[in-house]
Parts: C-alpha cells; structure tokens; sequence
C-alpha cells in the first residue's frame, strides 16, 4: 500500500484560475485534487473516463445539457464518459475538492 499527502504533489495551473493535482493513480483509476479561485471556469469538454468527485469547500456550477447543477460542500456527483460538461466558480470564494476517474487520467491529459 502506498499513502500520499497533498502536500508531496505538485498542483498545477491547468486554465486561469482552476488548479489540479495528481494526488494518486492505480491501475483501475485515480484521484486528483482540485481548487477553482473565484470567478474560474473550465470550458465544456468530454473525456472517455468516468467522473466522480465531492467538493470539500465552495459552490461549484456545473453546466450539462443546457442545466446548471449547483453542487456544495459535502455534495459528491458523478459524470459518465462522453458527457460534456463545463464547471465554474461563480462565488466570491475558493471550491476545493476531489476528483476520481476511471480509468485513471494522468494530470497530462487533462483536456482542459
């Protein structure tokens, strides 16, 4: 078994404002942390890997299919593959969570 801190990983600025950091990766998937500084957006993008995640801190706005899901602290949400999607931080605050896909996606392909 191997542990990691959040702290031993670099965490890299993948658009304005929305920072990622791969925390581990095993051979099914892996799991990513991630913060979005107020105002930050991630375009809509989609990607062949399962999605799910819980945020820890912040509001975060999903928009799929024309929908905008409002998802907070100690929310957890799941995305199929394929599905597009955009996120964004509208508040004036920072959202924190976690990200997990399977299969795993290296920080490297991070399509946004």
């Amino acid at each position: 078994m191997e542990t990691f801190h959040r702290s031993e990983r670099e965490v890299v600025e993948v658009v304005d404002g929305v920072y990622l950091a791969e925390l581990v990766t095993a051979e099914s998937m892996s799991v990513q942390y991630f913060r979005f500084e107020p105002g930050a957006r991630v375009p809509e993008h989609s990607h062949h890997h399962e999605q799910t995640g819980y945020v820890t801190d912040g509001v975060l706005t999903f928009l799929v299919d024309g929908e905008e899901l409002r998802v907070g602290p100690y929310d957890a949400y799941a995305i199929p593959g394929d599905e597009a999607h955009a996120a964004e931080n509208r508040t004036d605050g920072l959202v924190e969570g976690i990200d997990v896909f399977s299969p795993p996606r290296p920080l490297s392909d991070a399509p946004i």
